[in-house]
């Protein structure tokens, strides 16, 4: 016999599932006749918006999500997903996001470290903007220049730019699966970055929507806001529609290897000495470096892109890193189209053709980074090894600056972390889905980057702001003052988040676009 508290626990949830229904559909049959009112009238919207009683409503969201600690069924759900087709509706989203009283996020790619981009912990109800169908790409060889829709992954970019030159390429991340408008907004660097810089340094111009609905192109917005998008990071400022990049010449003929070295191959020395000469190299070669747990050991992969053929980089290397022994063997000759494979992990003799249609694998992973201003000593070194050894999937990624990045100040865009800086440090762990113990992996990585306090940049202690890390401070209200997100604004940008700050205010004072680190404007 069931009990009167059953049926009325019942009817309670059968009621609460049809409100829940209902203000769904309500929702988007409202967001539906707004877009349509604000843009195209002849446009099918329905068949571009999702909410939680859609079918496909789980599959989009998963498809563009990339961290899967956020994707699980506890996480936040926003009440709408959009996926506009042109520029135009992008701005209707705006417009009708603040006349529905729906805070919004924006999505490029996906592969936020926080997943702010697709989840708000601070704010319901939310709506997703999701760019995966602005994808598009023209490439203009002759004046050395591509505009780049926000949808589109640097790998797409990157093939774009191959089908229609050998020589020519652009300096952003290894990652090939990135959406290029998240990515750049915070600087985005890769393979050449010693030799380019950022591709922040490349952007010739942008479209953006602001919070008044409108495009602005960089005339239209003006150079204070042409600055702060370029490193100020995302969903700060606008939604990014295209960059109008600057493409860089490359050689028809580059040089990769990956020589491998274990802790009884004498890899702690060997650290310390590539802490000491990688930053200060020839611009034209990047080593960078790869830590990981195997078996019992510590394995440190050094990775490397050389803008040449392989004789002048041993020339090289014989002068300036003797200690890694490289050999003919370890070179192999490429185009920088397939470099950019290589470093992606592809096998080899994979097509460039894969750049086109490569989906991220998806994993659960906390991340967080540093800034590292002088070589860390040996007893350092040999304090992490012991952290890397109890952890079950740790990886840390050491990339080397100097070069091009010593010569421009910290102050023409918003990513300080410019001359002086040896390396980025970035820390990863990864666990399996359904793992029960999820902490242990997260308070590894909050210990490893405690230890590693005393070696790397101090007053602030600098972190990338690509690399988000919610451990220092969230923004709880919709109107955040500054002092309140200098615990992570300042280590994020330095001395730039000030002038951020000032910007926010001018262009957005209502904080249209907000999520739990966007720079806050100042209170009235």
């Amino acid at each position: 016999m069931v009990s009167p508290i059953s049926h009325l626990s019942l009817l309670v949830l059968v009621l609460h599932l049809s409100v829940s229904l209902a203000n769904s559909v309500s929702l988007q049959e409202s967001f539906v006749q707004c877009l349509s009112l604000n843009s195209d009238r002849t446009f099918p919207f329905n068949s571009s918006v999702y909410t939680p009683n859609n079918p496909s409503f789980t599959g989009v969201l998963d498809s563009s999500g990339q961290n899967q600690r956020f994707l699980v069924p506890s996480a936040p759900k926003p009440k709408l997903i959009f996926t506009p087709f042109r520029d135009s509706h992008v701005q209707a989203a705006v417009i009708c996001s603040k006349k529905l009283g729906m805070h919004l996020r924006v999505l490029s790619g996906g592969h936020d470290y926080e997943g702010v981009s697709y989840v708000s912990e601070i704010e319901s109800p939310f709506i997703v903007v999701d760019l995966i169908k602005l994808r598009g790409i023209k490439v203009d060889i002759k004046s050395n220049a591509a505009w780049v829709q926000a949808g589109a992954t640097n790998g797409e970019l990157y093939y774009r730019i191959y089908e229609k030159s050998s020589v020519h390429g652009f300096p952003a991340g290894v990652c090939t699966t990135l959406g290029i408008g998240g990515h750049i907004t915070g600087g985005a660097y890769g393979t050449m970055v010693r030799k380019y810089g950022l591709a922040v340094d490349h952007v010739l111009d942008a479209k953006i929507v602001d919070a008044s609905g409108r495009i602005l192109d960089r005339k239209a917005m003006g150079e204070d806001l042409f600055w702060a998008i370029r490193g100020g990071g995302g969903g700060s400022f606008g939604i990014l529609l295209w960059w109008k990049i600057k493409l860089v010449p490359v050689p028809p003929t580059v040089t990769v290897f990956t020589v491998n070295k274990t802790l009884d191959q004498g890899t702690t020395k060997l650290l310390q000495r590539w802490q000491e000469v990688a930053p200060f190299m020839d611009e034209n070669l990047f080593i960078r470096v790869i830590i990981q747990r195997t078996n019992k050991t510590v394995t440190t992969s050094y990775n490397s892109l050389f803008l040449g053929g392989a004789r002048e980089l041993l020339q090289i290397m014989r002068k300036t890193f003797p200690e890694l022994g490289l050999k003919r063997k370890d070179c192999l000759e490429t185009s920088w189209i397939k470099s950019v494979l290589y470093f992606a992990g592809f096998p080899s003799g994979t097509p460039p053709e894969v750049l086109m249609k490569t989906k991220a694998r998806k994993v659960f992973f906390k991340g967080k980074s540093d800034f590292v201003r002088k070589p860390i000593p040996e007893t350092g070194l040999e304090g992490l090894w012991k952290r890397v050894l109890i952890e079950d999937n740790p990886l840390i990624l050491w990339s080397p600056y100097g070069g091009r990045m010593n010569q421009i100040s910290e102050s023409d865009t918003p990513f300080p972390h410019r001359n002086g800086t040896l390396f980025i440090s970035l820390y990863l762990s990864f666990w399996q889905e359904g793992e029960k113990n999820v902490a242990k992996h997260i308070d590894w990585i909050r210990d490893l980057h405690n230890y590693m306090s005393p070696y790397v940049s101090s007053f602030p202690r600098q972190q990338y702001v690509n690399y988000r890390d919610l451990d220092l401070g969230i923004n709880t209200k919709h109107r955040t003052s500054n002092t309140e997100a200098s615990s992570w604004g300042y280590r994020y940008f330095k001395n730039n988040f000030d002038r951020l700050v000032k910007i926010k205010t001018n262009v957005d004072p209502q904080n249209v676009f907000r999520h739990e680190q966007s720079i806050p404007p100042l209170s009235p």
